[in-house]
């Protein structure tokens, strides 16, 4: 081989060598569900205007980890806000009645489970009480 040939091998070579890992790693998951609740989040009061959407039907609002959703007749759920795939933060599509993940295009239904990839772990899904116009998430 002439040393012409040699080195733009060389050089492309460790070029795909150090670019490997970070095109490998790329779409791995990057702390995709919380480790710890924070138990201190303190209840949902509905009267707040920051959670003025969850009064009616097909609302939703985040709260810390969680995105809460008004699923009808006063019924509330409670999903992880962060997709599996890639812990980006999942909306609510009332026209769909699913989670849909901006950044890869995952899509969850409303108890978590996965409706489109490439997310390949549901939601985790938590429990809401309501006492009044406070709801609590367990």
């Amino acid at each position: 081989m002439k040393r012409r040939e040699f080195i733009p091998r060389i050089t492309g070579g460790a070029a795909i060598v150090a670019v490997s890992p970070v095109v490998m790693t790329s779409c791995e998951k990057e702390n995709p569900e919380p480790d710890n609740r924070d138990d201190d989040i303190g209840g949902i009061d509905l009267d707040d205007p920051n959670f003025v959407g969850l009064k009616s039907d097909g609302g939703f609002a985040y709260k810390g980890p969680y995105i809460v959703i008004n699923t009808g007749d006063e019924n509330f759920i409670a999903l992880s806000s962060s997709c599996t795939h890639n812990a980006c933060r999942v909306n609510y599509s009332i026209s769909s009645n699913n989670l849909p993940c901006p950044c890869h295009g995952s899509v969850f239904a409303i108890d978590g489970v996965v409706l489109q990839g490439p997310a390949s772990s549901p939601l985790k899904t938590y429990k809401v009480e309501r006492e009044g116009n406070i709801l609590t998430i367990s």
